[in-house]
């Protein structure tokens, strides 16, 4: 369980330096938005290569900051009953969503998107907006999303599985949402 133990918080430290870079990507998306409605306003020049540069820059938020999200406890669940459970229990609840949900799906949708990156690749696809920018940088984000994704629900796996088994002391406060 030792060696399992360490592969889940490599996993945890590879996350958590993408979610830095999911903060950037998110501020930068901000700083291109804010940039480009200034000139479309002020001086009326504007470029699609800006407003698509925002779109990936927040794609890239959303695909590299989830994993961490999971490692935070802070993804959407249906608390009606989790909140309402004791930590053992809640480990089981998590336990079973994360091996019969989670994994098979983000599973699947890394192995299924590769093909896209690589067919983008090849044809060097490019937007069809004028002015628009290449496309496949950006689609690597889907399969590398989904492969974090999936390792760090491999991490979370190993860790519940350690907490049952009394090994391992997880922090299972979940704090329910305000609305």
């Amino acid at each position: 369980m030792a060696s399992w133990l360490r592969f889940a918080h490599a996993v945890d430290w590879v996350n958590e330096r993408f979610a830095k870079a999911a903060v950037w990507a998110a501020f930068l998306s901000c700083m291109v938005s804010a940039i480009n409605a200034t000139l479309r306003y002020l001086i009326s020049d504007s470029s699609n290569a800006w407003l698509e540069l925002q779109w990936y820059l927040f794609a890239a938020t959303v695909m590299v900051g989830a994993p961490f999200v999971l490692k935070v406890n802070e993804h959407v669940r249906v608390d009606v009953v989790y909140s309402r459970l004791g930590p053992r229990r809640q480990a089981w609840v998590d336990l079973l969503g994360l091996v019969l949900f989670l994994m098979p799906a983000v599973v699947l949708l890394a192995w299924m998107s590769w093909p896209y990156v690589v067919e983008s690749y090849h044809s060097g696809e490019t937007s069809s907006n004028a002015g628009g920018l290449i496309r496949w940088p950006f689609k690597v984000l889907v399969p590398l999303g989904f492969a974090l994704l999936s390792a760090q629900g491999l991490a979370e796996i190993v860790k519940r599985i350690a907490f049952l088994r009394g090994v391992y002391p997880m922090d299972t406060h979940y704090e329910r949402p305000l609305q």
